[in-house]
């Protein structure tokens, strides 16, 4: 076994401290990778707080992995020492299913293993990125351009490819007038995306303060959704809009901004189910539509635009010893747009 640390929750109640564990030997097809960055996830605080559902622990929590292959099992031929790479939300899955054979292995039919908080195919805890290493088997590890910042990619193995996936599968480019509910971790990967297909981007917020953010990262208009007036002006504007709003929330104001066959998608996973008023869906021809994040052929195929692109996260990097901190600003919503831990501080 390799000797690990990193940071985990003893139980729901306990705030992340120091914890040493291991991984598993590197195997004939894995890949064993030093991180160097992980990116801090709404995800991340649910699951340590058993908010979605009673959690394992002690949880190391983490999956917006960065970091440098260190060993390659011997059967492995993606990757090289050297090499940048990454880990997102899912670290193993059946290989053999429906979904798995048609590169959508977030959606395992036989049981897909998250990167923590799960268990692993051989019955142990999987632990996540608030490491100093993790093993994974190749098929489920990223290939990273170098052109790219490794901190700043790091949120795009969830917070990225979680607003990506949605707009690729319902093909939002130019021509369609696209909005964002909230600019935060998703919402500001979501303005990119957006901008990058081709759509005109309209940010969606209850903050005034927000206006300049999105201004400054190129979205086309600015709507404050708490002032009646200016909602009024956007009524039936839309053919998509992407809620990433992460808490609970009434979703009605929004599905009254869709145009007629518009499709409102959720990436936020509020706590509470949404309510939806079957009189709103039916006088519009309208659909509510979810979306997790996407499979390894959709994650690299992103990852490679980012590259060609120049996409990365809008990040504040911090000190593993200030995570519990972050967590309590990022609930406030005060952060510009994601923390990434800088793991060689642990």
């Amino acid at each position: 076994m390799i000797p690990a640390k990193g940071y985990a929750a003893q139980n729901a109640e306990s705030n992340l401290a120091p914890w040493t564990f291991e991984r598993r030997n590197v195997g004939a097809h894995d890949v064993q990778i030093e991180i160097l960055y992980c990116g801090v996830c709404h995800t991340d605080y649910h699951l340590i707080k058993d908010e979605w559902f009673p959690g394992l622990f002690p949880m190391v929590p983490g999956h917006e992995i960065t970091g440098r292959v260190i060993a390659v099992g011997t059967h492995v031929n993606k990757f090289s020492i050297g090499d940048a790479a990454g880990v997102g939300v899912m670290v193993d899955s059946c290989r053999h299913c429906e979904n798995c054979d048609n590169g959508q292995e977030q959606f395992c039919q036989d049981g897909g293993v998250l990167t923590y908080n799960n268990l692993d195919r051989e019955g142990q805890p999987a632990y996540g990125g608030y490491s100093n290493t993790i093993v994974v088997h190749e098929l489920y590890v990223h290939l990273i351009s170098e052109k790219l910042d490794l901190a700043a990619v790091a949120p795009l193995l969830c917070a990225g490819i979680t607003t990506y996936s949605p707009l690729r599968k319902w093909k939002v480019g130019k021509g369609h007038k696209l909005a964002i509910v909230g600019l935060g971790g998703l919402g500001h990967l979501g303005v990119k995306f957006g901008l990058a297909f081709g759509a005109e981007v309209t940010v969606l917020s209850t903050s005034e303060s927000k206006r300049e953010d999105a201004k400054a990262l190129g979205a086309h208009n600015f709507v404050v959704t708490r002032d009646p007036e200016e909602a009024s002006t956007v009524t039936g504007s839309f053919d998509f809009i992407l809620d990433t709003v992460a808490a609970d929330h009434d979703i009605a104001p929004y599905l009254a901004m869709l145009r007629t066959n518009g499709t409102y998608i959720n990436v936020g996973m509020p706590a509470k189910p949404l309510d939806v008023s079957a009189f709103t869906l039916a006088s519009g021809n309208k659909t509510v539509a979810g979306s997790g994040a996407g499979g390894m052929p959709e994650t690299q195929e992103m990852l490679d635009l980012c590259a060609e692109h120049n996409i990365v996260s809008d990040i504040e990097l911090i000190d593993i010893k200030d995570i519990n901190a972050a967590f309590e600003r990022m609930l406030k919503g005060d952060v510009r747009y994601r923390f990434v831990i800088d793991m060689s501080t642990l």
